[in-house]
């Protein structure tokens, strides 16, 4: 029996294919929210047990408005993993954060509009704080392992996430910049979202693969683009990984870890039973203290 793992990466299928990846389980899930995108493959490196989701699936079958984010958290939850490192490809909507640079953000827009943002529904409540949705001691880990590596790394900045699957338009570009957005993404709303309801620290490693279509020098983004630099950072992203199994210091004391904690807002006596018994994983130490 191995213990459960130390953190979960969510990401493409190459990140798990990963040399010196050992003890490889396979764990094909139900949750009550559907299947997850992939099986979850956790295996142990540098001493850790580290779990591995294909956020797109295998072969990336999903665009990012149909990824299941809620069966994906929720089946993690299940396999006991409360530490999340989200990687992502996203645009870059300032100069200075340029295509090969990764991003650790701390802040979040979303302006998706078509996804399941909660897991509290059918007669439970929940109001989670996030009003700072990336969990700064991650977020510290994650920027250091990435630093080693010698990669050019931003810590800090606000990704605006948009519903996709396709790119912006220039006058959309232009004005998120004027929001003061500055990386742009298709994934990472709801994912943070659940992850906070789900209890989890949470943090993003960002791969900025393009100027979007703002930058007039740029040729605007196209998936060649993306795919190319995703394929060149992939190596990058592996050893930060690495670097962060080797150095992971687990987080006991954290907000993330008590974010249900005063946001359950319905009576216990007017919930369904089938509702608590769905959403045991997320509420037991509350409902059955």
């Amino acid at each position: 029996m191995y213990p459960r793992p130390a953190f979960a990466v969510i990401g493409g299928s190459g990140l798990y294919q990963m040399e010196g990846l050992t003890d490889v389980e396979t764990h094909d899930l139900d949750t009550p929210f559907g299947k997850p995108s992939a099986p979850i493959v956790v295996g142990t490196l540098e001493g850790q047990r580290i779990a591995f989701l294909a956020r797109h699936g295998i072969g990336h079958r999903y665009s990012p408005t149909e990824v299941n984010y809620r069966a994906n958290i929720f089946a993690l939850k299940m396999l006991g993993v409360d530490t999340v490192i989200s990687v992502n490809a996203c645009g870059s909507l300032r100069e200075d954060f340029a295509p090969g640079h990764i991003v650790i953000p701390d802040q979040l827009f979303d302006f998706t509009k078509d996804r399941k943002r909660t897991f509290f529904e059918g007669g439970l409540v929940a109001h989670v704080s996030v009003a700072d949705p990336f969990c700064p001691n991650l977020s510290a880990q994650l920027y250091r392992a990435v630093k080693a590596t010698g990669a050019t790394v931003h810590r800090g900045g606000t990704f605006i996430t948009i519903e996709g699957p396709r790119f912006s338009t220039r006058a959309e570009s232009h004005t998120f910049r004027a929001w003061g957005m500055d990386i742009i993404g298709m994934t990472t709303s709801p994912e943070a979202f659940l992850a906070r309801e789900a209890e989890m620290c949470y943090a993003v490693l960002a791969h900025i693969t393009d100027y979007d279509v703002w930058h007039l020098r740029e040729e605007p983004v196209t998936a060649e683009m993306v795919i190319q630099t995703l394929m060149r950072n992939t190596a990058i992203v592996q050893e930060a990984i690495r670097n962060l199994a080797r150095e992971f210091q687990p987080i006991v004391e954290c907000d993330c870890r008590r974010a249900l904690g005063d946001a359950l807002v319905t009576r216990k006596d007017v919930v369904p039973p089938e509702v608590v018994e769905r959403l045991r994983p997320l509420i037991k130490k509350y409902w059955e203290s």
